[in-house]
């Protein structure tokens, strides 16, 4: 199939056109507005070289917040409350620390100058938000994603200590499921997160899962 350059239009082609690999479209911008039709149409960004890439992979990976799974040391963790645990403290810097921390077998970040810069607008505007675990006053581990509707859309998370983003993550997913988020879009798989319970859905049952879970 085609691979679709997008325009000044708001728009994007139907997710079913996508490659197999789930590549949908390039060009574009990362305007607030086109960023969040994106994510309720079941589409995302993720940079290649100067292009924006837009993807909606089929299966997707996902997470329902009932579904997650605390393995024993991260439980212990959690019981004692090793690390001190915030939402929306310190946005700019854990998308910072997710853009330039180091990851085994990852050359670079998709994560450019202008990614940052869209995303941080976003929490300006209520739509981005971060989970932030810290110890002793220092940032050491966290995630940012999109939150519409009673869905969650993870980003990216960073760890500076052993187990500081397994903890973030999951303080996070608790209070999501205190707020009534249903369901949590990994976008991609990784054994990280099956780990704690993600699994794969069909592309057409995720999307019919965002119909039912954002309002119009």
């Amino acid at each position: 199939m085609p691979l679709f350059a997008l325009d000044d239009e708001l728009k994007f082609p139907p997710v079913h056109l996508s490659e197999p690999d789930g590549l949908l479209a390039l060009g574009g911008d990362l305007s607030s507005e086109r960023l969040i039709l994106a994510y309720k149409s079941g589409i995302f960004p993720w940079y290649e070289g100067k292009d924006i890439l837009w993807w909606s992979p089929n299966p997707r990976f996902i997470l329902l917040p009932k579904e997650i799974k605390i393995n024993k040391s991260v439980n212990t963790l959690l019981k004692r409350k090793e690390f001190d645990f915030t939402i929306n403290i310190a946005f700019k810097e854990v998308i910072n620390h997710c853009k330039e921390i180091k990851r085994p077998g990852q050359e670079g970040t998709w994560i450019t100058d202008e990614v940052e810069q869209a995303f941080c607008k976003l929490h300006e505007l209520g739509y981005a938000h971060s989970a932030e675990v810290w110890k002793e006053g220092v940032l050491v581990g966290g995630l940012y994603g999109i939150r519409i509707g009673k869905v969650f859309f993870g980003e990216s998370m960073f760890s500076k200590r052993n187990h500081a983003s397994r903890y973030a993550f999951i303080r996070f997913v608790q209070f999501l499921q205190d707020e009534g988020v249903q369901l949590i879009d990994c976008q991609i798989y990784t054994e990280y997160l099956e780990s704690m319970g993600a699994k794969m859905i069909d592309r057409e049952d995720f999307i019919q899962q965002l119909i039912k879970l954002i309002p119009e």
